[in-house]
């Protein structure tokens, strides 16, 4: 589900959850744990051809609304624990970053992209954003945050370079050597300083999502909709026919 690999001052978090990496309440509360546990600068990664494809909507339709609940509480620990971090932390997408994918990367410091597509298609399928994910990622994208999150559309790499997606691009072969020794960098600077940094930097989001705390109610109920279902039900479609 998530393997830790350590490479000296640098903890690798991988995502090896089934074919895609599709985030579950499982293994949201794996990556939070293993997160917050961390006093080391993180590289984030996926395995095969998929960072993370975002949430897995077959339980969210199998477990209804109680599940439902659980996996946006879960999802907005992961992804404020990935983007608090104290020490540095790196994105290496190594594939597809669809929707929750995406917003993990964004929480990352830096994002390093190999291959794939980028995106966050959550209004293409009828989902509302949780408070959290939406404040990273306007945190991470700024002006640019509302062509990506009001698209609903993915990028190639060179696209997401250009739009400030990703902040680098390399190899496939090269990603994960990358990825570590930037992160090592990072962490040879002084911890406090990168972490007041990191404070001061994310302050305006992280009180945006302190402040907006109510609006996951309304976040909840969206996504527990009938509307919602049917358009889940339909996406869900779509995938099993190409």
């Amino acid at each position: 589900m998530l393997v830790t690999e350590d490479r000296g001052d640098v903890a690798v978090l991988r995502i090896e959850h089934g074919r895609v990496g599709a985030l579950d309440v499982e293994l949201l509360d794996a990556l939070t744990g293993a997160v917050t546990a961390s006093d080391r600068a993180l590289v984030v990664t996926g395995s095969g051809s998929s960072f993370s494809a975002g949430v897995d909507l077959r339980r969210v339709l199998d477990g209804g609304r109680p599940y439902t609940e659980q996996l946006l509480a879960a999802l907005s620990r992961t992804f404020r624990a990935v983007f608090d971090h104290p020490r540095p932390t790196v994105a290496a997408v190594n594939g597809h970053a669809m929707a929750g994918g995406c917003v993990l990367a964004l929480a990352c410091d830096l994002r390093l992209m190999s291959g794939g597509r980028i995106g966050l298609p959550e209004l293409a399928v009828g989902v509302p954003f949780p408070t959290a994910a939406l404040e990273i990622v306007r945190h991470a994208l700024g002006p640019r945050a509302g062509r990506l999150l009001l698209g609903a559309d993915s990028v190639d790499r060179e696209r997401a370079l250009a739009l400030g997606v990703v902040d680098e691009l390399t190899g496939p072969g090269e990603l994960l050597p990358r990825a570590v020794a930037l992160a090592a960098e990072l962490a040879a600077r002084s911890p406090e300083a990168y972490r007041l940094a990191k404070v001061a930097l994310h302050r305006p989001a992280d009180a945006a999502i302190e402040a907006r705390a109510g609006d996951d109610a309304a976040v909840v109920d969206g996504w527990a909709s009938d509307d919602t279902r049917l358009r889940i039900e339909a996406a869900l479609a779509a995938l099993a026919r190409r």
